[in-house]
């Protein structure tokens, strides 16, 4: 398993990649959010470990930015022992909390738990069908009858993949707006009106009566099958 330990003490980040790689985890590094978020980018790990008190950013700024293009589960490493920086992170993306100081030993029953419940969460169906469309999310692409092909805009996909993932369920506006443009954008629900009404038109058969990408009013959108 390959772990991103987030930590900007040299010490604490020299006993857990110690300890890490001796059950024979590949560990890397970073002491700063950006870094963090460059490295989950280039080589997306299957864990990070994430202190809140990072140099240049807060930490729940890089659990959004981490959820953004990855499902990894993250433990929160902190000292903070406040209730609302527990509720924030959680709320952020963050599977776990964990304050310091910490014993190893905890630490790593925290690891193998939020690792089995990864490993048994559903990652939604790789292939479905919108209306003519077959929608393959491995190799991001969309083909209809005689072989016709749709095109979609990165952010499109975005959006698209999130709901599909999760078939039926609703994903909030506030949710997506923060997992595809980020937290500063949350209230910009214009973003999603303009982007899912370019999806409608060509996915759907009939835009303006969708049967797929359906829109709870005020409260955000679900996938249909």
């Amino acid at each position: 398993m390959r772990v991103l330990v987030v930590e900007d003490e040299p010490q604490l980040v020299q006993a857990l990649a110690m300890n890490l790689r001796a059950r024979r985890h590949e560990v890397s590094t970073a002491a700063s959010g950006a870094v963090a978020l460059r490295l989950a980018h280039e080589q997306p790990p299957d864990l990070v470990l994430l202190d809140l008190g990072l140099p240049d950013m807060d930490g729940v700024e890089v659990i959004h930015g981490l959820r953004a293009g990855n499902a990894a589960p993250i433990i929160v490493l902190s000292g903070r022992i406040g209730g609302a920086d527990k509720v924030g992170a959680l709320d952020a993306g963050a599977d776990d909390y964990v304050t310091k100081p910490f014993a190893m030993d905890e630490l790593m029953a925290r690891i193998r738990a939020v690792s089995r419940r990864s490993a048994t969460e559903p990652a939604g169906p790789p292939q479905v069908r919108i209306g003519d469309w077959e929608v393959d999310l491995a190799s991001h692409r969309i083909t209809g009858t005689a072989g016709a092909e749709q095109r979609l805009t990165k952010i499109e996909w975005q959006l698209l993949e999130r709901l599909v993932r999760r078939p039926g369920q609703l994903v909030t506006q506030r949710q997506l707006l923060s997992e595809v443009w980020g937290p500063a954008y949350v209230t910009e629900s214009g973003y999603l009106r303009f982007h899912f009404g370019q999806l409608r038109r060509k996915l759907e058969a009939d835009p303006a009566r969708p049967r797929h990408l359906i829109t709870e009013p005020g409260i955000g959108y679900r996938f249909r099958n």
